[in-house]
């Protein structure tokens, strides 16, 4: 496949967009508690931020949740300026699927790093560790021959983040590198499995399928860190197995779908299906954290159960059926396109799937 030639700046696509909204919205929420625009250590730990105990204590939900609070303005804006500068070439070049595992593997694994190289108690937050997992990714695909740009590219960006970092000593350095590295080491896997999925699948899927998918698995990956999955009786390396072999099943029905005559319009609504289901159990999971004296909303997890808890059936089955509501509207192209499928669109996506070597 010809490499995509980039320019200095790409304009940003869907999944940078909705990266940032979540971004800017929870961490504006911490200003907004804070009554400024820089948020305390305190209200920053209790709403999700990274600390040397979170993995021994297994509070993994803070691998993610720290990504998506800052501690001040200054330090928003400038991760979001990363994040546009970067983050366009990446989508345009690999897909919003792809991007996404990228940004959040960056995250969660810059997380990892950076609390294995921390000696002395801390507190992290910031979508630092994602950013540089971008410009790693980048610069894999630029040593992969897959990514047309000058090396002052890397050279510029690369060299204004360290300048940066040196001119900031509260800057997390063991995030920063930890997700970079994780970042290039991620494109560079999801490069061998494109190149091995023509043995294995017959379609290429079509990006809303995937992204689809993508969002499912790391629902199932959250359950599995959970500990609704230790009260399972299931735990350690059998879960991660079952769960990786459950994820691949999935993946192969669903290719087998598409290479059938309207197989496109029957995967979306059973996505959609999915959809729902995952939000109605995760909304009777919630309900389990109900007790007959509602909470009265001093930390965060209590603000929702007040909403929630007076109709927690009522409420879940509601959110079910707006997630296929807006799954079946963001996907409306393809189940017109899947609709009038006499046989062609199948062949299509083998054909396409057969074109493509590696990202």
């Amino acid at each position: 496949m010809p490499s995509y030639r980039a320019s200095f700046f790409e304009v940003p696509h869907a999944a940078l967009y909705a990266l940032m909204t979540v971004t800017v919205l929870a961490s504006g929420f911490c200003f907004i508690q804070a009554g400024s625009p820089a948020a305390p250590a305190e209200l920053l730990y209790r709403y999700g931020g990274m600390y040397s105990g979170a993995i021994a204590r297994h509070e993994y939900w803070r691998l993610l949740a720290y990504g998506f609070l800052h501690v001040n303005f200054v330090h928003l804006t400038m991760n979001m300026l990363c994040l546009v500068l970067w983050g366009g070439h990446l989508e345009r070049r690999v897909g919003p699927a792809y991007f996404l595992i990228i940004y959040l593997c960056a995250m969660v694994f810059g997380a990892v790093i950076g609390n294995g190289i921390h000696s002395t108690p801390y507190l992290t937050v910031g979508a630092s560790g994602a950013t540089s997992g971008i410009l790693g990714a980048l610069l894999c695909l630029w040593i992969l021959g897959k990514l047309d740009v000058r090396f002052d590219f890397f050279a510029i960006n690369i060299g204004l983040n360290i300048a940066f970092a040196l001119g900031n000593s509260r800057i997390d350095w063991g995030v920063h590198l930890g997700g970079f590295a994780a970042g290039l080491i991620a494109c560079a896997l999801l490069d061998l499995i494109e190149k091995a999925n023509p043995y294995a699948l017959r379609c290429k899927f079509p990006e809303a399928v995937k992204v689809n998918l993508t969002l499912l698995a790391c629902v199932a990956a959250a359950w599995a860190w959970s500990g609704q999955a230790i009260a399972a009786g299931i735990s350690g390396w059998g879960l991660a197995i079952v769960v990786v072999i459950a994820c691949c099943a999935v993946v192969k029905v669903v290719d087998l779908v598409l290479s059938m005559k309207k197989g496109l319009a029957i995967v979306v609504v059973a996505l959609a299906g999915a959809n729902a289901v995952t939000i109605l159990l995760c909304g009777l999971a919630l309900a389990s954290s109900c007790s007959p004296r509602w909470p009265t909303g001093s930390v965060p997890l209590d603000n929702l159960l007040v909403i929630f808890c007076p109709n927690p059936v009522l409420i879940s089955g509601l959110a079910a059926i707006g997630a296929a509501a807006v799954t079946l509207w963001l996907c409306a192209r393809e189940i017109s396109r899947g609709i009038e499928d006499v046989g062609f669109v199948g062949t299509s996506l083998r054909a396409e799937r057969s074109r493509r070597h590696g990202l």
